[in-house]
């Protein structure tokens, strides 16, 4: 084929029949198109509403834990204190006791010596325990030496005396014994 030659032009056309097929086929794409994008539309709307819901839950769980803490901090020694009530009133028995003209001293006694086991069992109850460390190693983590004491009865670095008993809350020290410690005589050797 040489330049020069031109190629025909051809028109070419679709029948008639093709061209309605084609709208029908675009209306069916359409058509599902839509029906996808409406499916699409409600689920979106459901996965809102479920979040909405899940964010107001949320939001009255923290409240309701904000409130339950307010309250346990509030209440937090409740138990404690109706425990104690009933040594108040022990106390309040036994100084009305040793007011009277006839009081007698081995009843106060006996009375604080109860009135003292059930403090005792009340801070035993909530986890408080008394530190009276008389003749064990001394320990700097739960005992406070105000001095040393020569003894012979005794080993050195042991406690000789408690001035004034410690204390344990759930096995944390809220307060050291005040102790004097022994120490061996080292003049004698």
């Amino acid at each position: 084929m040489s330049s020069q030659e031109q190629i025909p032009e051809v028109e070419i056309t679709e029948p008639t029949e093709n061209k309605t097929e084609n709208v029908a086929v675009d209306a069916i794409i359409t058509d599902n198109l839509a029906q996808q994008l409406e499916e699409a539309r409600v689920k979106a709307e459901q996965h809102w509403n479920q979040l909405l819901r899940v964010k107001a839950d949320m939001e009255n769980l923290q409240k309701r834990q904000a409130r339950e803490l307010e309250n346990a901090h509030k209440f937090a020694l409740d138990g404690f204190v109706r425990e104690l009530i009933q040594i108040w009133d022990s106390l309040e028995m036994g100084y009305t006791a040793a007011q009277t003209q006839d009081a007698d001293v081995a009843q106060l006694r006996h009375g604080t010596e109860l009135t003292l086991k059930l403090f005792a069992d009340v801070m035993g109850k909530f986890g408080v325990q008394r530190l009276d460390p008389i003749g064990q190693v001394f320990n700097p983590d739960f005992h406070q030496a105000m001095s040393m004491q020569i003894r012979e009865d005794m080993e050195p670095n042991r406690v000789a005396v408690v001035m004034q008993k410690g204390c344990t809350l759930n096995g944390r020290l809220m307060r050291p014994a005040l102790v004097i410690v022994s120490q061996a005589n080292t003049a004698a050797s």
